[in-house]
């Protein structure tokens, strides 16, 4: 070979001799062949794919810049240097002997290639990316080929144009925005991002200003071909299916008479089989058998064939990497091998130190496009999945829907879709981490031999240890989460009642409750601490110590063994190599196993509903008819005549909503057809409402008729609700409808369907969750024979009998089948099931009519039906109202949707604010949180912490000096025998310095637990306290939501992220330093380089920081959408179906999820844009360190240059962990300005003063209001204005007035929930703004308007301090008419009473507050009467209670219904927050004032006629 090289090139081909000589060179002939060929060959063989867009394209061609211009004109020029040199070489060939053939073949190689270059150059002009990483590695290529001949030029003072190829080089990276246009130089360095960066960097940024997907990352794209490969999956999955059932069957079978079958009797048992698949790809149901078998293990399949390409891709990425990470140990090895070594020529060392720089840069690039495939691979799958989930749940038939709750379809979304998505990031690790360690094993021993075992043997037993721990840890855990759910529970019900809390001066109590669950859980957090503690103590002795066994075992097997640097800092750097792939595969196996696929596999395979069970269009006027007999309807038939109105009446149960579904297609259907002419709307019986504007759920996607619109507004009632609402049809509604009242929603829903303008409308009783007189209004206006759809077939599922006089037809259900129908006339007559019905429920509808009447809070002049219907309306929707304006903030910061303040033109302040406030939480943290956490701390803590970590990397320092110098024993003892104590000095200073690290990292760990814990009880200590003394107004105005969120997530954050986040950001700055330290010991011109390297290492972690935190924010308020959504879509199926909107649902996911997978995939690239700036970092660190220990070669040991060396190698991964670090601490510290934030709320009045009232009062009772004014908050006017009165001993007062006179104000007064604005109260003579509030609340007694109870005994709820003797507790029960229901209860007093008090009815709850009263029992009653609660014998016995037992008390009645305070001594009317009459009864009325009229209205003349 290399003689037919050298007869071509006509000079020598290879002389190693070359190579030993200072002046290295290579020979001329290796130069002009290897050197030239090896780039020529890569481009060849890749360069003529580059031409493939000139053939098939029908692009048209981009415009031609003046890069191209100078690209072209670059390209030419070397040609004819190429033709100039070919012509030179014929030139001179005829003026002598004749040249060797590479003169003439190599010009015309290049001539032949740069013409193609000219090509590729053009061709690229097809593309959206305009230039070629072809090209770019030929000219890298070239270039490094092209130093040595340059080099060997240069020396020869030639100048041979080699410069050109720099040039052609540099035009080939040009930078454009944007990943699609970007170079190849910028999207493997991710440059390209850097704009985004500094955009994050300069302002918050937005959803908008993220770039969008390329078009086949879209979520419509990948999921086009995964449906396709999922399709073609499942087909087989289902026939190996039916393979193995059909073995199942043989097995059942009986043996004996397999073969007795006839062969026809056999194909008819085939063909069954065949048949059965369609309609249910399940098999039989077993009871109680395992869970039905089902399709399996296609979901991995299809996964893989349709990312096969990222996988591809990935793997070579991976494998180049891995390769390359056992290349610095050896390069490593030959470097300390040079410096050790007297002879070496300096061109070796600078050779190694160039070598290192570019096997470490490469690395780098290539792990970073592994990562970037990989998480680009997660998301695409999470997509895909999601995608799938979706459209399953859209399209999946009623009978398989039930074996899956929401929930759980939920859960498969986020949760395992999720984990599909984490796995998707570290699935090569299963085949990358044993290939590593089986590299590593293979080169450790080369290095020590078999005493790597014992290394190898420490990690193996430290896994089963971590196992235990982890264990552990997980229990404690468990515990904690209980403790937790339980201090949340009890903080929701404080939130929710607090304002009973305040009446009754019950804070100290709750606060005792939840102060002892938060020591329980503190005492588990410690313990959690303390094995975690252990596990990094673990953890860090762990590479230690697999060091000391292996180097120990070496040397003390045999004394011939000497530890040389070489030896040991290799060996350490593959020590280091297999710590990773050792941690990471259990780490994978396991959550390999978290990951099984069985559910969504379940999931996606089940049967999905024929779109066809009720749908036949024909052409002609909508009718319908069906016979039909599914399980709960038997044989059904009916013919509903086009333009009818029908109503369906029957009992419950009867089968009214399974005909309605049967109409919609929802029901299996087993015999019998349904014919159904035209399109469908639908109303359900409980309204869906979805998460837009109000006009989008009217619209439902339908084009805007303006007109049409407002017609159907007004025939459904809505006008009085949108002027009511804050941004009228604008107004965003809450999840499931939460911010509109249950009429409301229901008229919502029912103008959804009236705007659809279908020809057929199903109404599953509409008119339920409306008054009376609104459901007249509708039916008149709406769906009645002169309605808006007078046109239309109505079939109307109804309880209400009064409309069905006016029906076409009425259907009788009863147990499922049709017993009659006809007109109202013909059914009366017939004498048959619906006349029974009438009798029966015929006089309860009348009544409950009337009782309507009685309840009505506001009296009704006689007015028009119209008018009526508008102010019941208006009342109804204002008292919504006043119950909203608190959880509506709360609402507006959970799910105001990405688009932010957009949606709300800002009307009220109210709107405005919790973006405000999300805003500008998102800038930068001050320095003073940091300090503020350290104090809760306690500073001595923190100080030894410190003390601790930095005792522990000195140690570390020390261990790592003490190995060099033991590797220098080899150098010293060169030929003669290693002195026994020697060796073991060396090996147990080792040992000791290496525990004394480890002992001080426990120290400071365990410290750190400690202080932890203090910092976490002190800041819920003072967040719960001051929150419980807050004034009520703070509770007016914040959501309840957020104050929650304060004591979960951001407590939570407190316990656990911080300190964990603290620690290892220490840790990972400490070792950086020390690494530095190191290398500077060992060079100390390092301490120059450093300087440079941390400022730019600071520029890029503050850029980074703020971005990437915007980005995580952006990812969490895009993420919620999608689940949002998705539940949305589960809870309203039929009414999707019903309007045939399915694929505007799945454009809706698939665009949400798209606006998700834009700020995922921003966050990963920047994730990598920053790592390989900072691998870069490493990259530079490694080489320097190389290249000073190259230059100062004479001066140095070999150990301490392999410790610097080695070190240097380790800080990539460390630069690597410091910014992720202080990002999360920046996120995390956050929580603790949240909570400090509300640590300083102004607090209300203290709870106890110096003057304290005498003891005994109120004795008498006597009130007093002097020109009292008060108002709700500062910058609102005044409720009550200016009020004076006086209220005797033992009088008995009512207070009326229309809904916002002022007289819940006045409790509040009394209470002082509300402060003074002027003048005051006086209660037997004192002044009640002078006293503590306990002292004032504990003397009065209220029966609040809403009766709250919290979870806990029913004793605890009547005397949560203990105060009174159980015979009391039974005494007032007794009163409260509870005695007997009481003591039928098994636990009796200690019954638990559940959240809200579930467990009881209202009326009971409403009794319990009586007893609560009656147990207290104060000279002074407030009776804040409940609306319409309570049901009227309740109401009866609390008055008798009242009479009796606090007729020697004040007592003040705010009531809503006259009749109560008719005998009461003297009513108080209030108007607009003045008394206008204040009187006894009897003389109002004469004086035919304000309260005449009002009691008019109640139908009240005297006060005699009245009865309760």
């Amino acid at each position: 070979m290399s003689a037919a090289l050298e007869e071509f090139c006509g000079s020598i081909f290879w002389n190693a001799s070359y190579l030993t000589r200072p002046d290295a060179d290579l020979p001329v002939c290796f130069q002009q062949t290897v050197l030239v060929w090896v780039p020529l060959g890569f481009f060849w063989i890749l360069a003529p794919w580059q031409l493939l867009p000139m053939c098939k394209s029908r692009a048209k061609k981009s415009s031609v810049t003046k890069l191209y211009i100078i690209k072209q004109v670059l390209a030419t020029l070397l040609m004819l240097t190429a033709v100039a040199e070919l012509a030179l070489a014929f030139v001179e060939d005829t003026e002598q002997d004749p040249l060797p053939a590479v003169q003439y073949t190599n010009p015309s190689l290049y001539i032949a290639t740069w013409l193609l270059v000219l090509l590729i150059h053009d061709a690229r002009r097809f593309c959206l990316c305009r230039d070629s990483g072809i090209l770019f590695c030929f000219w890298t290529l070239s270039l490094l080929c092209g130093i040595l001949p340059f080099q060997s030029l240069l020396r020869r003072a030639l100048q041979v144009g080699f410069g050109r190829k720099l040039y052609a080089s540099l035009w080939s990276c040009p930078v454009h925005k944007e990943k699609v246009t970007a170079s190849f130089l910028s999207s493997i360095t991710f440059e390209w991002y850097t704009s985004m960066v500094f955009k994050g960097y300069r302002k918050p940024l937005e959803i908008e200003d993220i770039w969008e997907l390329k078009g086949k990352d879209k979520t419509q794209a990948i999921y086009a071909v995964w449906e396709k490969n999922m399709k073609t999956a499942v087909r087989k999955a289902q026939a190996e299916l039916e393979k193995r059932k059909r073995k199942k069957r043989r097995q059942k079978a009986d043996p004996d008479r397999g073969n007795n079958m006839s062969k026809a009797q056999s194909q008819d048992v085939l063909v069954l089989e065949e048949k059965q698949p369609k309609r249910k790809k399940k098999g039989d149901k077993g009871d109680s058998g395992p869970r039905k078998d089902f399709p399996r293990g296609w979901l991995v399949k299809t996964l893989c064939k349709t990312f096969w390409q990222n996988l591809l891709l990935s793997v070579a990425f991976k494998l180049v990497h891995d390769g390359l990470v056992f290349v610095s140990p050896q390069l490593l090895k030959l470097l300390i091998a040079f410096v050790s070594d007297e002879e070496s020529f300096a061109w070796q060392g600078y050779l190694y130190a160039i070598l290192l720089f570019l096997t470490a840069l490469i690395q780098s690039l290539c792990l970073q496009q592994y990562f970037s495939l990989c998480f680009q691979l997660g998301i695409k799958v999470r997509a895909s999945l999601i995608a799938a989930i979706y459209k399953k749940a859209l399209t999946m038939s009623s009978a398989t829907r039930k074996e899956s709750t929401v929930g759980e379809t939920v859960n498969l979304m986020s949760a395992d879709a999720q984990r599909f998505m984490d796995m998707a990031n570290f699935i090569h690790q299963l085949w990358s981490s044993p290939l590593q360690i089986i590299l590593s094993i293979v080169f450790l021993w080369g290095e020590l031999g078999p005493s790597v075992l014992a290394g190898i043997a420490v990690m193996v037993l430290l896994i089963p240890i971590n196992g235990f721990l982890v264990a552990k840890a997980k229990t404690i855990q468990v515990r904690n989460m209980k403790n937790k759910d339980e201090r949340m529970k009890i903080m929701s019900e404080i939130l929710n009642g607090i304002k009973i809390l305040k009446l009754f001066a019950w804070e100290p109590s709750f606060e005792k409750r939840v102060n002892e669950i938060r020591a329980h859980e503190l005492k588990d957090l410690v313990n959690f601490s303390y094995l975690q503690s252990i596990s990094i103590f673990v953890f860090t002795c762990a590479p230690f110590l697999v060091s000391l066994a292996s180097f120990a075992v070496y040397v003390l097997v045999d004394e011939n063994n000497i530890l040389d640097a070489q030896k040991a800092f290799t060996a350490i750097s593959l020590f280091n190599v297999l710590r990773f792939p050792m941690a990471m595969l259990p780490l994978v196996l396991s959550s390999l196993v978290q990951v099984s696929g069985v559910f969504l596999c379940r999931y996606l395979g089940m049967a999905v509903t024929s779109p066809s069970a009720a749908r036949s269009e024909c052409p002609g006027d909508a009718a319908l008819c069906w016979s039909l007999a599914p399980s709960c309807l038997c044989s059904v038939t009916l013919d509903i005549a086009p333009g009818s109105l029908v109503a369906v009446v029957g009992a419950v149960g009867s089968g009214k909503s399974s005909l309605v579904s049967a109409m919609l297609g929802e029901m299996e259907n087993i015999k019998g057809h349904i014919n159904i002419q035209g399109s469908l709307a639908y109303v359900p019986q409980q309204a869906w409402i979805q998460n837009a504007t109000l006009k989008d759920n009217i619209l439902f996607g339908s084009e805007l008729d303006e007109a049409r619109y407002q017609q159907v507004i007004k025939a459904c009632a809505l006008l009085p609700d949108l002027e009511l609402l804050p941004a009228g049809d604008q107004t965003e509604i809450g999840e499931k409808g939460i911010n509109l009242s249950g009429g409301q929603k229901q008229r919502v829903s029912l103008a959804r369907a009236v705007y659809s303008n279908a020809d057929i409308y199903v109404l599953d009783d509409p008119l339920s969750a409306v008054d009376a007189h609104v459901g007249k209004y509708l039916f008149k206006h709406v769906l009645g024979p002169k309605g808006l759809l007078q046109k239309k077939t109505r079939i109307l599922v109804t309880h209400s009998i009064s409309f069905l006089p006016q029906v076409d037809n009425i259907v009788v259900l009863v147990a499922g089948a049709v017993s009659e129908h006809g007109s109202y006339s013909t059914l009366l007559a017939n004498r048959g099931a619906f006349a029974q019905f009438l009798n029966l429920y015929g006089t309860v509808a009348l009544a409950g009519d009337e009782e309507q009447g009685d309840e009505d809070i506001e009296p009704i002049v006689e007015e028009s039906l119209d008018d009526v219907v508008t102010m019941t309306l208006k009342r109804e929707a204002s008292i919504r109202q006043r119950e909203f304006s608190r959880r509506w903030e709360l609402n507006l910061s959970s799910w105001v949707s990405p688009l932010g303040p957009a949606l709300f033109p800002s009307k009220e302040g109210a709107w405005g604010l919790p973006w405000g406030v999300l805003a500008e939480k998102g800038l930068g943290v001050k320095f003073s949180m940091y300090l503020r956490y350290l104090h809760a701390v306690g500073l001595w803590y923190s100080f030894w912490v410190a003390m601790g970590y930095v005792g522990q990397y000195a140690a570390f320092v020390g261990t790592n000096l003490w190995l060099s110098a033991w590797t220098d024993d080899a150098e010293r003892y060169l030929n003669q025998t290693y002195p026994v104590e020697q060796r073991d000095l060396r090996i147990g200073v080792f040992g000791a310095l290496g525990v004394s690290q480890a002992l001080f990292l426990l120290f400071a760990t365990l410290l750190c637990a400690h202080g932890a814990m203090r910092a976490s009880r002190v800041m819920h200590q003072q967040l719960l306290s001051n929150i419980l003394r807050v004034p009520m107004s703070f509770f007016d105005t914040t959501p309840t939501g957020r104050i929650v969120n304060r004591f979960a997530k951001d407590i939570f954050t407190i316990d656990e992220t911080i300190p964990m986040s603290f620690r290892s950001w220490l840790s990972c700055f400490m070792a950086i330093i020390s690494t530095l330290l190191m290398i500077s010991l060992a060079t100390p011109f390092f301490a120059l380089i450093i300087i440079p390297l941390s400022i730019f290492y600071y520029f890029v972690l503050r850029f980074y920081v703020s971005t990437s935190r915007q980005l995580r924010r952006l990812d969490s308020v895009t993420r919620s959408p999608i689940y949002s959504h998705f539940g949305e879509t589960v809870s309203g199926l039929s009414v999707i179906r019903a309007y045939g909107h399915q694929q505007r649902f799945l454009k809706q996911n698939e665009s949400t999820m798209d606006i998700n997978q834009k700020s995922v995939h921003s966050w990963i690239v920047s994730n990598r844009w920053l790592a390989i700036r900072l691998e870069f970092v490493g990259s530079l660190v490694v080489f320097f360190s190389g290249l000073l220990a190259v230059i100062s070669k004479g001066t140095l040991e070999g150990g301490i240059v392999g410790l610097s060396v080695s070190s240097a190698l380790n800080v990539t991964q460390t630069l690597n962990w410091l910014v992720r670090m202080s990002s999360e601490l920046e996120t995390n510290i956050v929580a603790v300005e949240r909570v400090h934030e509300y640590t300083k709320v102004k607090n209300e009045a203290p709870w106890v003063t110096e003057k304290r009232p005498p003891r005994g009062w109120p004795s008498k009772g006597e009130i007093q209001f002097v020109d009292y004014k008060v108002r709700y908050r500062p910058e609102l006017e005044l409720v009550l204005q200016g009020i004076t009165c006086n209220i005797a001993s033992t009088e008995k007062v009512g207070v009326v007035g229309r809904t916002g006179a002022g007289k819940s104000s006045l409790t509040n007064c009394l209470f002082r929930l509300l402060e003074a604005a002027g003048g005051s109260i006086l209660i037997d003579e004192v002044d009640i703004a002078t006293i503590g509030l306990h002292d004032l609340r504990q003397n009065l007694t209220i029966i609040p308007q809403d009766p709250v109870l919290f979870t806990g005994t029913l004793r605890m709820n009547l005397d949560p301090f203990d105060q009174y003797t159980d015979e009391e507790v039974w005494k007032a029960l007794e009163l409260a008419h509870l005695k007997t229901y009481v003591q039928d209860l098994p636990e009796g007093l200690l019954h638990l009473v559940s959240e809200g008090g579930e467990n009881l009815s209202v009326g009971q709850r409403q009794l319990v507050c009586l007893a609560r009263a009656v147990l207290r029992k104060a000279k002074i009653l407030i009776l804040d009467e409940a609306t319409a609660a309570v049901d009227l014998e309740t109401d009866n016995l609390i008055q008798t209670t009242i009479r009796s037992e606090f007729a020697d008390c004040t007592v003040l009645t705010i009531a809503h219904r006259l009749h109560t305070i008719m005998d009461s001594n003297r009513v108080m009317v209030l108007q607009a927050g003045r008394i206008v009459e204040y009187d006894s009864p009897e003389e109002l009325l004469k004086k035919q004032g304000v309260f005449s009229v009002m009691a008019k209205d109640a139908g009240i003349v005297n006060t005699e006629t009245t009865t309760l």
